[in-house]
């Protein structure tokens, strides 16, 4: 398949909790198929409208941001430089994950010191910005729409994202903005269901390789895990 853009995620490994999310956000980007959404009971809205922005591109934690390919470089090259910098690298380990509203939004986020997960993110951004087609005008305007702080239109400049480097925040997004009272309770109705699947300690221990097709939505490519 040809992609338009790449990204580097983190994808949790196959098992209950990635089938719940895959499932509650109704793309499964292993297989690149559509899911049915659970049965949660007392949500605000329909489960489709509340993950409508984030399902394209899939259950993830985003590491790399979403880029273009340069025109020197390929989808093999990409891959198997990602697969040397995993080979290099431990796994990082955190104390858990919790379910959290950030903003009108909810997503998983780590428990526990986050230092050396920034760093891992940090050196991601950096070591594989050579393959990133610099931003065009217009995509440098979209972003700078949203009203970024000097030091993130900075960021956008040098790494193609506002959100990089030490304005990271690690987080796997399960919903779209919502009016505070339906993210409050849409938290509310999925900690049951979600919660006892919640890892403690929470591993990071690969990085996946993601290509977003024609029709924008994000397909897992490969997993490479970390064995140094």
């Amino acid at each position: 398949m040809d992609y338009r853009r790449y990204a580097i995620y983190f994808t949790p490994a196959p098992g209950p909790l990635s089938d719940l999310c895959s499932a509650w956000l109704g793309w499964d980007m292993a297989t690149g198929q559509d899911v049915p959404h659970p049965d949660v009971p007392g949500l605000p809205l329909p489960a489709a409208q509340i993950t409508e922005t984030p399902r394209k591109y899939g259950l993830h934690a985003t590491m790399k941001p979403p880029f273009r390919l340069a025109q020197s470089a390929t989808e093999t090259m990409l891959n198997d430089a990602l697969t040397t910098f995993c080979a290099e690298r431990p796994a990082v380990t955190l104390d858990g994950l919790e379910l959290a509203r950030l903003g009108r939004f909810l997503a998983l986020r780590p428990l526990g010191d986050e230092g050396a997960l920034t760093a891992l993110a940090a050196d991601t951004v950096r070591g594989f910005d050579a393959f990133r087609a610099p931003l065009t005008e217009a995509e440098m305007t979209r972003r700078r729409a949203a009203g970024l702080t000097v030091e993130q239109d900075a960021l956008l400049h040098a790494w193609g994202y506002p959100y990089v480097m030490d304005q990271f925040r690690f987080h796997i997004t399960l919903t779209g903005k919502l009016p505070v009272a339906h993210a409050r309770q849409t938290a509310e109705a999925l900690a049951p269901v979600l919660t006892p699947l919640l890892p403690a300690p929470f591993v990071i221990d690969a990085l996946s390789l993601a290509g977003e097709d024609a029709k924008g939505r994000f397909h897992l490519i490969s997993r490479h895990a970390f064995t140094g």
